[in-house]
């Protein structure tokens, strides 16, 4: 499960906000260069976004590994046929490079998860983003990057204890619903003692947030946002 990794790495030391930056602008620079000759480029800087995370590629697969076996469905549902010719090479181009589109924006999502804590994402978005808009959005997305591994976490544990108790013996559609009842049950379990915790501490609007700040380091990362932006024009 992608989560913050401690390190010293170059896109550890950069501002987050530069790196939310570099993220906005590959995706939308991703969403606008659909040939394969613009998502080699958009592989070699989601390449050296990975190297730049001291993240290997084939970690950050293993993390995506669920997103990964729909991606390549895509390209074959496309091109299945009902009648012959039962498949159309020519029809999954364009899902083809269109999954290869969104797994390079996965990829620098990862090392930008990889590499920032989730205090200075929140702190990150409620510069950006001034009043109470920016800091909802930031207490949203510091919840959701906490709670998705616990809910996840939690999920293992259900069909851990399934299957302690013969549960694969079970039929998949009792199985698959047996884990999501108690995933949700442990879900809804954390969101009401994630609301009583927001209470007992007095949740504010003007928490202490840690001080971020561009430094020399981000100009590199910087530059690479505008690029990609004004890449955009061409």
């Amino acid at each position: 499960m992608l989560t913050y990794e401690p390190g010293d790495s170059l896109a550890h030391r950069l501002d987050p906000r530069t790196k939310l930056g570099v993220q906005v602008a590959f995706a939308a620079a991703g969403f606008a260069h659909t040939t394969p000759t613009g998502l080699v480029a958009l592989g070699v800087v989601a390449a050296g976004c990975l190297r730049a995370a001291d993240t290997s590629p084939v970690s950050a697969l293993s993390d995506l590994r669920y997103a990964v076996p729909f991606l390549a469905l895509g390209p074959v549902v496309e091109a299945a046929r009902l009648g012959a010719p039962w498949f159309d090479p020519e029809a999954a181009v364009d899902p083809a490079l269109a999954s290869v589109r969104v797994l390079l924006v996965f990829f620098v999502a990862a090392a930008y998860v990889r590499t920032t804590p989730v205090r200075e994402s929140r702190a990150a978005i409620q510069r950006l983003v001034p009043g109470r808009v920016g800091v909802a959005l930031g207490v949203g997305v510091a919840l959701v990057f906490r709670f998705l591994p616990l809910v996840r976490r939690d999920l293992l544990r259900v069909r851990e204890a399934q299957a302690a108790r013969l549960g694969s013996e079970r039929r998949l559609d009792e199985r698959l619903s047996l884990v999501a009842a108690g995933g949700l049950r442990r879900s809804f379990a954390r969101a009401d003692a994630l609301a009583l915790a927001l209470r007992a501490r007095c949740f504010a609007w003007n928490p202490t947030l840690p001080e971020i700040r561009f430094g020399r380091r981000d100009a590199p990362g910087l530059v690479l946002a505008v690029a990609l932006l004004a890449s955009l024009a061409l």
